[in-house]
């Protein structure tokens, strides 16, 4: 079996999922409305819509996309 053709992730901005998750928490698209109109992976749709929630008593909230991509905020 050859590697001749490597696949290669695509990367996302975190803007970019921030936006995504927003669709799904804000605009009412269901995690896969809103992978397919954007053309991710609803695995990485739901990771983002997870991050992006608002986190509950028991969560950090440090667990935001910010902090999962390691950006610093002010």
């Amino acid at each position: 079996m050859s590697n001749d053709k490597k696949y290669n992730r695509p990367k996302y901005s975190l803007e970019f999922k921030q936006d995504a998750a927003r669709l799904v928490l804000e605009k009412g698209y269901s995690q896969r409305q809103a992978a397919d109109h954007l053309g991710t992976s609803q695995s990485a749709m739901g990771r983002w819509v997870r991050a992006e929630r608002k986190p509950s008593a028991n969560e950090s909230a440090s667990k935001s996309l910010a902090g999962i991509w390691g950006i610093m905020t002010n």
